[in-house]
């Protein structure tokens, strides 16, 4: 019998019945294997564990119980006599289980002498279960997501202005006021709560959670597998799952966010119930903190000078010197003392007294430990995320040099009436550049050398105004060369005639009636290729080369045969990406609409001023054109894969980091909870003259804060340091593999400054449990060993 819960276990019921629902749960999978639905059931088993799920299934089986009854025995489901057999079974062994566990019969002696006397107040204002905090902690996540969701599509969208869009926040700035506020919300909620019930209630918050927190991000979640939700939500959600998209696994990102919003609950209620756990709101915490600080110590000028010591230059050469002065000064003190013992042996008895007590005691080595730990933590957060920050950059800078910020083109067909649209879009705020163009795959030969690529036919004109082409341009070629193709020189004669000489009428022969110049010394139209394209084909400016197109194909004797057309190398670019540098190609606009038999381009591309605006610039553009047909796509949207990927794997690597910070909380937990052990008596002090339990809670996270604090900032100074290191020094790396000559770096402040708060906030959840615990000692308890 289990003394406190007054409860008695009959465990051979207990065993019999969990044998009993394991059958029944063996059968109803041989009923689901049988019928060959594991992966339809799977989503169903997985949300009946979870919420509302649970209830929600057990109707929907309800339900289909009574079709099936109603159903002509020949189309009975396969396995039906399992899935019987298992759910009695299953309800079956749960009840012998349920049977097994019986509270305890009522004791039969009579009241004990303290019978009638009042109550220690403590447990006299204990309750179980408070209505009012459940509706708090549920009512709050719940208010909480509503408030994300509504205010990030209220603030993308424009808001209810009349023209919906033209006002809205860029994508990510609304999503992080939505964020804030939303978060602002689970904690008041969170401290309303525990201030009403003056504790910190878990229960009440679990359920709350579960039933009230995880319908939303299950939906959300769901959404994305059943075509029906999409349909009745996409679209009226569209803002939130594009902002979700961004990791490339939405799903990932309704995860978090919920994550972010329990945790700012779990806040509000530790706080709610240091503020008013004793009854009335008391927010001072000077006392705590001066307690704390002489308690813990961990501002110390020798434990920070060695941590940050031991994170600039690595742990061995701070410990070789630091031992090296510690033996220099334990040996001059004790010669001093020994000197001291010869003329008087009391002096020198308190002398080495007073060098014991300075000596490190385990609870002062664990602080160091931990505090070591959590910079560690925090630098290889700092590094690592802005060194992938830096190549971020890096791959965006030369994917938008080489690609458009917004692509305007139609769902079907050309835009032959470009022009008047590029007038309707110079109208719009935003847009700095725009330029027609045209692109599809061809195959191009040089020789014997053949290479599948995009061929872009561009305005030499506008497409600086959009593209980094002109700057990216090699010496030796020209981009005004595609308009003036007579000045590309062939190869053999780019030693011999000049360039700009004027060409020699061409001779005809009066036989065939054909010009007897050389293909070679034709004047061809011009093409601009990659350096890497340039290399696999091995040609230079002023070779020619053969463009095979299957666009606008030709009728030939044999049939339709892809059209062939002969060009001239005008130049050759590099823009730093080996995909576009091997794969892309660029002719006049006017040529590729006769290779390819169009009547005009295939879209105009854009530049807008804010890159991170493009997407709320390029629904501005798809207004002005009137929408349909016409249509535009920003470049997150284009390249989408890629930055997600890059977004997933940063996500992915400060999470997996984020270990190491774990890892230091596990010693602030038992540097805390060893702290509590050694100050029992000192606690019971405390409370014996007033001190709240809010009030010790108050001294023991302000122990761990201060960890994390002194922590949290050694990593951010040695973080920076260590970037500023790479910046200019540099870590060199083989620009023919990684296309950059060194290790990029870019600082950004707000994942630095994330990096430290999620460092304080790791800290701060650590010591929640031991300050809880310490709170929970008795004076009596803490004074008896006196």
């Amino acid at each position: 019998m289990n003394a406190e819960r007054q409860t008695v276990y009959r465990w051979s019921l207990i065993w019999s019945g969990a044998l009993v629902a394991l059958v029944g749960a063996v059968l109803l999978g041989l009923a689901i294997t049988r019928a060959d639905a594991w992966a339809r059931v799977a989503g169903t088993l997985g949300l009946s564990t979870l919420s509302w799920g649970g209830l929600l299934q057990a109707l929907n089986a309800l339900g289909l119980l009574s079709m099936q009854s109603a159903l002509p025995s020949a189309v009975k489901p396969v396995g039906t006599e399992y899935v019987i057999a298992g759910a009695a079974a299953w309800l079956a062994g749960w009840v012998v289980i349920a049977s097994g566990i019986r509270r305890a019969p009522a004791s039969s002696e009579g009241p004990s002498p303290a019978a009638g006397a009042t109550l220690y107040p403590r447990l006299a204002q204990y309750r179980d279960f408070y209505w009012s905090t459940l509706g708090a902690y549920g009512g709050g996540i719940l208010l909480a997501e509503l408030v994300l969701i509504l205010l990030q599509t209220f603030l993308s969208s424009g808001g209810g202005s009349g023209g919906a869009g033209e006002s809205g926040l860029a994508p990510t700035v609304a999503f992080a006021v939505s964020l804030i506020i939303s978060s602002l919300v689970a904690f008041a909620c969170g401290f309303v709560g525990a201030s009403r019930a003056r504790r910190v209630a878990m229960p009440e918050a679990t359920i709350g959670v579960i039933y009230l927190g995880l319908p939303v991000p299950i939906l959300l979640t769901l959404m994305e597998q059943l075509p029906d939700l999409q349909l009745s939500l996409g679209y009226r959600l569209r803002e939130v799952t594009y902002l979700a998209d961004m990791l490339g696994r939405p799903v990932i990102g309704y995860w978090l966010v919920f994550s972010l919003l329990v945790l700012m609950l779990v806040l509000g209620i530790n706080s709610g119930f240091i503020a008013a756990g004793s009854g009335r709101l008391d927010l001072r915490v000077g006392f705590e903190l001066f307690v704390a600080r002489r308690h813990v110590g961990v501002f110390r000028p020798s434990l920070l000078l060695g941590t940050l010591a031991v994170l600039m230059f690595g742990i061995v050469p701070p410990l070789i010197v630091y031992g090296i002065i510690r033996a220099v000064e334990a040996a001059v003190e004790r010669t001093r003392i020994r000197a001291l013992g010869l003329k008087d042996p009391l002096a020198a008895a308190s002398a080495l007294n007073r060098l014991k007590l300075r000596e490190q005691s385990p609870t002062m080595m664990m602080t160091a430990l931990s505090v070591g730990g959590v910079g560690v933590g925090v630098m290889a957060l700092i590094i690592v995320l802005s060194v992938m920050s830096g190549f971020e950059e890096d791959l965006q800078k030369k994917i938008l040099g080489a690609h458009s910020h917004v692509v305007v083109s139609k769902y079907a067909g050309q835009l032959p009436e470009y022009k008047r649209l590029m007038e309707q879009i110079a109208k719009v705020p935003g847009v700095k550049g725009q330029t027609p163009s045209i692109d599809n795959p061809v195959m191009v030969l040089a020789d014997d050398e053949v290479q599948g690529i995009v061929l872009k036919g561009i305005d030499p004109e506008t497409v600086g105004s959009v593209l980094d082409l002109r700057q990216n341009m090699l010496p030796g070629g020209s981009l005004d060369h595609l308009e003036q193709p007579q000045k590309i020189a062939p190869r053999r004669t780019m030693f011999g005639k000049q360039p700009d000489e004027p060409e020699e009428e061409e001779a005809e022969d009066p036989i065939i009636g054909k010009s007897t110049t050389s293909a070679s010394d034709k004047v061809l139209p011009g093409i601009i290729l990659g350096r890497e394209l340039a290399a696999i084909l091995r040609v230079v400016v002023g070779d020619r080369v053969n463009v095979i197109s299957p666009q606008g194909a030709e009728l030939g004797p044999a049939g339709l045969i892809p059209k062939s057309r002969a060009f001239r190398v005008a130049g050759i670019f590099y823009s730093g990406m080996y995909e576009y540098d091997a794969k892309f190609a660029y002719i006049l606009l006017a040529e590729a609409q006769k290779l390819f038999g169009t009547d005009g381009p295939s879209g105009i591309e854009l530049k807008v001023a804010d890159v991170d605006d493009a997407r709320r610039i390029s629904q501005a553009v798809s207004r002005e054109l009137g929408g349909y047909p016409y249509r535009s796509r920003d470049w997150g949207e284009i390249h989408r894969n890629i930055f997600s990927a890059l977004r997933l794997e940063k996500l992915v690597m400060g999470i997996i980091l984020s270990i190491i910070i774990i890892v230091a909380a596990g010693l602030i937990v038992a540097t805390v909870i060893m702290l509590v052990l050694e100050k029992r008596k000192e606690i019971a002090v405390l409370k014996a003259l007033g001190v709240s339990d809010g009030g010790i809670v108050k001294i023991f996270l302000s122990e761990g804060l201060q960890i994390g604090v002194a922590g949290g900032l050694l990593g951010l100074l040695s973080g920076l340091a260590w970037c500023y290191f790479i910046l200019k020094v540099g870590i060199k790396l083989d620009p023919s593999v990684y296309y950059i000559p060194s290790l990029p770096v870019k600082i950004e402040p707000v994942q630095t400054a994330l990096a430290v708060v999620i460092a304080i906030l790791v800290t701060y959840l650590a010591s929640i449990y031991p300050a809880l615990k310490a709170s929970s000692v008795e004076p009596v308890e803490g004074l008896k060993a006196e």
